[in-house]
């Protein structure tokens, strides 16, 4: 039997394959260059096999659908979470203020109560009673803890006001901004020496009966001058905010702002009754040598 040539058997050779294939790499590109047929082919080409490719991607997007789906829930428990957990940190750190402003105040009324000469209770207020007509606080500490009316309540800034009713447990405090209290005050500055009373306002005070070119200026400080025998000399009481004078009027409206308040902190220290004062002596009765001649009595 006859059988093939051996070209004829194998088909072209590697190499002509090559060449030929380059060949029309070749023309293709110069007739794409040249009559811009090739572009519209592809476009044909891309629409019919866009099928195809979007059934091959199909297992890739939905386990990309799925992951996200996961990984958004994760996102979500994870940033309420975060949003809970800061608003608890928010709360504790609002409370660790508190207790910082609390624990700062306290160290400073314990000084207060230490640069006292007398005795101090410390005290907390419970509550503000809601009186327009007055300006009072209700304390922790009654007669139970040996508190007593005329009692002066003190914090670490100044002069809050007097005990002026006991309760078993409890105690009322009337602030020196009532309008029936009244305080009486020395000029640091100057010495001058005057009566602050209450406006039945918050924050105001008002210093009367002063002469309008009396020695006093804005920022001066008033203490206690204690010659009342209830207040201790020395507190603070005041500062002058706002002078008023008026030649037509003997005497100047004179602002003044506490110097302590019930609206800043909640513990205080209530200070224990001064010493009596002791009383008048009775004026004695004698003879003098000249009223035994004449027969009369002499008083001293």
């Amino acid at each position: 039997m006859e059988t093939a040539p051996q070209f004829f058997r194998h088909g072209p050779g590697p190499l002509a394959r090559l060449v030929f294939f380059a060949l029309l790499s070749l023309l293709l590109m110069a007739i794409d260059t040249r009559f811009k047929y090739l572009p519209e082919i592809r476009q044909t080409i891309a629409v019919a096999i866009y099928p195809l490719q979007r059934l091959a991607h199909l297992p890739t997007a939905i386990y990309d659908q799925v992951s996200g789906l996961f990984v958004s829930r994760n996102l979500v428990d994870e940033i309420a979470y975060l949003r809970q957990q800061h608003l608890a940190d928010q709360g504790q750190l609002q409370r660790l203020l508190a207790l910082e402003a609390e624990n700062a105040q306290l160290r400073n009324l314990l000084e207060a109560g230490q640069r006292a000469e007398s005795k101090t209770t410390m005290a907390e207020i419970l509550y503000i009673p809601h009186d327009p007509f007055s300006r009072k606080a209700i304390l922790d500490k009654g007669s139970q803890a040996g508190i007593q009316p005329g009692q002066v309540v003190v914090d670490d800034a100044g002069v809050v006001g007097q005990i002026t009713r006991v309760y078993p447990w409890l105690s009322e405090v009337t602030l020196i901004t009532d309008k029936d209290h009244a305080v009486p005050v020395q000029l640091v500055r100057s010495g001058l020496r005057s009566m602050v009373s209450g406006t039945g306002e918050d924050g105001t005070l008002e210093l009367r009966y002063l002469a309008a070119n009396a020695d006093i200026q804005d920022g001066d400080l008033l203490v206690t001058s204690g010659i009342d025998g209830i207040y201790p000399p020395g507190l603070p009481v005041a500062l002058v905010s706002k002078i008023e004078s008026n030649a037509a009027y003997a005497f100047a409206r004179i602002t003044c702002t506490p110097a302590a308040g019930v609206n800043r902190n909640r513990q205080v220290l209530i200070l224990s009754p001064l010493p009596p004062v002791p009383e008048r002596p009775a004026e004695s009765i004698e003879t003098k040598p000249e009223d035994k001649k004449r027969g009369k009595v002499g008083i001293r």
